[in-house]
């Protein structure tokens, strides 16, 4: 039987919090979310970063698929919606979404989250794209939110993330979760 959607991020989200516990870098931590997103949603086509710089136009960061838009002018797009709102966008069918910045042609629909600083404010957005028609959900905003938060705050998923036993590799792993906490 095939995995369901939340199941594969679970796992996904299992395996961020064991990696992304090896860098506090949140470009680092970019690269490493946007890498194994891509890798491992068969539906993505094009997944990354889009940083808020000073004047508050977006400069991609890390990504995977095909040659990004490298700046997206503040406020336009899904992108800079995203921004100004702080809140996720489903687009279904960019063909039909005014404003829609098409950086790749094949996209035929989108979801942009948010990612905040340290401070709270928003420093950019997970820009996912695929190139099937509704192809998110509201099931993959609440995770690709959650998963984003990640590059500037440290990756729980309920679980500590702690040193095996007796490792001198420095490699990480998730803890098993403590079923007695609510």
């Amino acid at each position: 039987m095939g995995d369901s959607k939340r199941d594969r991020y679970l796992r996904i989200r299992r395996q961020l919090a064991e990696e992304l516990g090896k860098s506090d870098d949140p470009v680092a931590r970019m690269a490493t979310i946007a890498a194994l997103l891509h890798h491992k949603q068969p539906r993505f086509s094009w997944t990354g970063f889009y940083r808020r710089v000073e004047n508050d136009d977006l400069v991609v960061g890390p990504y995977q698929g095909a040659l990004a838009c490298q700046v997206l002018p503040a406020g336009q797009g899904v992108c800079g919606a995203v921004v100004e709102r702080g809140q996720p966008v489903i687009v279904p069918d960019v063909r039909e979404h005014p404003g829609h910045i098409a950086c790749d042609a094949r996209s035929r629909s989108e979801i942009v989250v948010p990612f905040r600083d340290e401070r709270g404010a928003v420093a950019g957005v997970l820009d996912v794209d695929s190139t099937q028609l509704a192809a998110f959900d509201e099931l993959d905003a609440e995770h690709l939110e959650a998963i984003a938060a990640w590059v500037h705050e440290p990756a729980d998923l309920g679980e500590r993330i702690t040193p095996r036993a007796g490792d001198r590799t420095g490699r990480r792993q998730a803890a098993a979760p403590n079923r007695s906490e609510g």
